[in-house]
């Protein structure tokens, strides 16, 4: 069994391990460690991932506080796997030291973080559309492509889709808190658009039921 099958405790043979489930879980663990090390939280029960992550690992705490080596350990795996650049958990903890002062502050933060990573991965799929069929092999082409595409997010203002200025209003809105940079954001929606591109086809019975659980 992979070590991501005893991380994330996957049973279905043809789901991909170190597919976007696991990406994206990686990046709540890196989030929860950042969070703890910067804020000087003790408690495990708190952060899921982190608790998951390290215990299955055994991540030794490090300086005695919780999060330096938890951080570390994932931002490896995660340069390892998918190749994510130094700046990429920069910004991260940045973004932490600026928004979470007090412990008060995490759950609104993370919240905001979700729904941000939503609204940006669905108005990302929206606006490129038939791009996003290009395949695999012209990986440039579709990086370039999704920088423009979220420089246009952030400074283009002649939308006509109502819809679109709503998404466009409501992303630039979190990010004005979160604080990521364009860079940051092509290279995250980048990883999840490569991935899925990797990722099986869901089956019928699959997306009604998906469809069923969204009423």
């Amino acid at each position: 069994m992979s070590i991501f099958s005893k991380i994330f405790g996957k049973k279905d043979n043809q789901q991909k391990v170190g597919g976007m489930e696991d990406f994206m879980t990686l990046v709540r663990v890196y989030f929860q460690a950042s969070l703890a090390a910067n804020l000087n939280i003790t408690n495990l029960a708190a952060l899921p991932d982190l608790r998951t992550f390290k215990t299955t690992l055994r991540v030794p705490t490090q300086n005695n506080k919780l999060g330096l080596g938890e951080k570390n350990r994932c931002k490896k795996m995660m340069q390892e796997i998918y190749g994510t650049s130094d700046g990429f958990f920069k910004e991260i903890d940045g973004s932490i030291r600026k928004n979470c002062k007090h412990i008060q502050d995490v759950n609104v933060y993370l919240i905001q973080f979700q729904n941000f990573t939503q609204d940006m991965m669905m108005l990302m799929g929206n606006l490129m559309k038939f791009k996003l069929r290009l395949p695999s092999l012209f990986k440039k082409a579709l990086y370039s492509m999704t920088e423009q595409q979220v420089n246009d997010i952030f400074t283009k203002n002649n939308w006509t889709d109502i819809s679109v200025v709503k998404a466009v209003g409501a992303v630039r809105k979190y990010n004005q808190r979160l604080g990521f940079s364009q860079k940051w954001i092509s290279e995250f929606v980048f990883q999840l658009i490569m991935l899925a591109k990797k990722e099986p086809k869901p089956s019928e019975e699959d997306l009604e039921k998906a469809q069923k659980a969204m009423k």
